[in-house]
């Protein structure tokens, strides 16, 4: 499976459900990947959660999990997506083996051209956007960081950070593999259909440009 379309976080202190139920109605509408990011949990709680993750996302679509290599590793899942901040790519690689996928957070070119040298699989770019998923979050980079990056790199890259139904096409033109989503999503009433609509504006997107 390669990472591209629309690509799923998780988010529990946003959902209006529960995570489980957010990933439910994410597989179901069709979404490429799914991330578990969770921030608050104890590692017995998550390894629980991600187990019930797994196996909705089994034959559907990769399950990548938020900075928690052991517990990626723990419960076998697809792969992992690393922050600047976690434990370097070229290690991550080490630790997992090449079977496994590798995504990582960056902000600029250095970044990206460093993440790819080291073996990662994808990068998620952010934030091309303003904001609220998370607190620390820097300021929105625009969508021209995406051209810049995609220029100097091969691997694909996903868009991250106050996207939106309003701006997706800018940021598709822009060159983006693949695109987050987050609070929009997660925050809504019907998670299943905020999906289905970014993935329908991505599909007609494409077929737009032939």
């Amino acid at each position: 499976m390669k990472i591209n379309g629309f690509y799923f976080i998780t988010d529990s202190t946003l959902t209006k459900s529960s995570v489980i139920e957010d990933v439910k109605a994410a597989v179901k509408a069709g979404v490429k990947v799914v991330q578990y990011r969770e921030k608050y949990k104890s590692a017995k709680e998550m390894v629980k959660e991600a187990l019930e993750i797994k196996r909705i996302c089994e034959g559907k679509c990769l399950f990548l999990i938020n900075d928690r290599i052991d517990i990626a590793m723990a419960i076998d899942a697809d792969g992992v997506h690393l922050g600047q901040d976690d434990i370097p790519c070229l290690y991550a690689r080490k630790l997992l083996g090449r079977d496994k996928i590798i995504g990582i957070t960056v902000h600029n070119t250095e970044a990206a051209l460093t993440a790819e040298r080291d073996g990662a699989d994808y990068l998620g770019v952010s934030p091309i956007f303003a904001t609220r998923t998370k607190k620390d979050a820097m300021p929105p980079l625009g969508v021209e960081i995406i051209r810049e990056i995609k220029k100097v790199v091969n691997i694909p890259v996903v868009a991250v950070g106050g996207i939106n139904l309003d701006n997706l096409t800018s940021v598709l033109e822009a060159g983006a593999d693949g695109i987050s989503a987050v609070s929009v999503v997660v925050s809504s009433d019907n998670v299943e259909k905020e999906c289905r609509r970014f993935i329908k504006a991505i599909s007609e997107f494409y077929k737009s440009k032939g």
